[in-house]
């Protein structure tokens, strides 16, 4: 069938994210030493693409945990733009996200912060012997991870989950590693329950627009479920901070738009009154949360229900969206495993 690759990867992340939790857990102690000697001023995390916006939630995920000053960047921005994106004073420390380790702006981008800075690198990504290993100090590697697909599905979800250990143990927070470690079987269970009811929603010929809204550290997940649906699907999808949805882009709301959103627990209240208002516009909603409220303004639910922090439940909110986007792909005849104009490794 179309896909048969994408699928077996999105389906695999059970144990995939089991190896992320156990390769990032025993890279992690020697990481987190090295960073409490170094008192870094800043983190920057790079990456193109998918893995730019898997920066974005993890510079959330960093500021917030280790109250340090974190940014996610696209990797063309910080050798195009150095003077713009680039700490003038301090030691920043840099960590480039790839699922190949090959791409060009990110090898470009850790060897111009090298020259200014010094070698205070670490690579995160899916194969040992690539380039951008060699070029950073450190890394850690998930190879279970790495995917016969061009879109990015496993690879991502097992990056992430490697993140967040790694930022955990350089918090020395040990209840969030351990919420960490609930992960595996909580996605296995989420694919378990949710999988048929995405794929009919996938298939809804209903929608021509898909609105994915998160906020904080879900706003890089979220612009995620929105590249899957883009690369995949062809589909008309973007991606907005909730409040930010209504500052403009609302004009787009008919009711042939599905918003897809992202529940925090931060700033749930006022998600909710978006997703309403969105709603009272002619969409339909379908809301990801933990718990889902007694009478939520959602068409279309999935109820995460793991009882794990906000933080810990990051990749958890992107398992469904793959899920929706491949079944988009596939009941437009298209082929989820060979986006159009598409390759895996993007070289200059």
């Amino acid at each position: 069938m179309n896909g048969e690759h994408t699928w077996s990867e999105i389906q695999s992340q059970g144990h995939v994210w089991q190896a992320a939790v156990s390769r990032a857990s025993e890279a992690s102690g020697p990481l987190a030493e090295h960073y409490r000697s170094k008192q870094y001023t800043e983190a920057l995390f790079i990456g193109c693409g998918s893995t730019h916006y898997l920066s974005l939630s993890a510079a959330a995920l960093a500021s917030e945990m280790l109250g340090l000053r974190a940014r996610g960047l696209p990797s063309s921005e910080v050798f195009l733009f150095p003077k713009a994106v680039l700490p003038r004073s301090g030691q920043p420390v840099l960590v480039a996200v790839s699922r190949s380790g090959e791409t060009s702006e990110t090898i470009m981008a850790v060897d111009l912060f090298k020259s200014s800075y010094g070698n205070e690198t670490l690579t995160v990504g899916n194969y040992p012997d690539a380039r951008l290993v060699k070029a950073c100090a450190a890394s850690i590697i998930i190879p279970e991870g790495q995917e016969i697909s061009v879109a990015q599905t496993r690879s991502f979800a097992s990056m992430l989950v490697a993140i967040q250990v790694l930022v955990g143990t350089c918090a020395g927070d040990r209840a969030y590693l351990e919420a960490l470690s609930a992960l595996p079987a909580a996605v296995a269970r989420l694919l378990r329950d949710y999988t048929e009811p995405m794929r009919k929603l996938g298939a809804d010929d209903a929608y021509d627009k898909y609105i994915f809204l998160g906020s904080g550290p879900f706003f890089g997940v979220a612009s995620e479920g929105m590249l899957k649906m883009k690369e995949m699907s062809l589909s008309h999808s973007e991606a907005f901070h909730y409040m930010e949805f209504r500052h403009g882009p609302k004009s787009i709301v008919d009711k042939r738009t599905l918003i897809l959103g992202l529940l925090s627990d931060s700033a749930r209240d006022q998600e909710l009154k978006v997703l309403s208002e969105m709603r009272g516009l002619g969409a339909s909603v379908l809301l990801i949360a933990d718990r889902v409220p007694a009478g939520a303004p959602a068409d279309y639910t999935v109820e995460l229900g793991t009882g794990l922090p906000e933080l810990a439940r990051l990749p958890l909110c992107l398992t469904p969206l793959q899920v929706l986007a491949f079944s988009r792909s596939v009941s437009k005849g298209l082929d989820p495993d060979n986006p159009t104009n598409l390759t895996q490794v993007v070289v200059l």
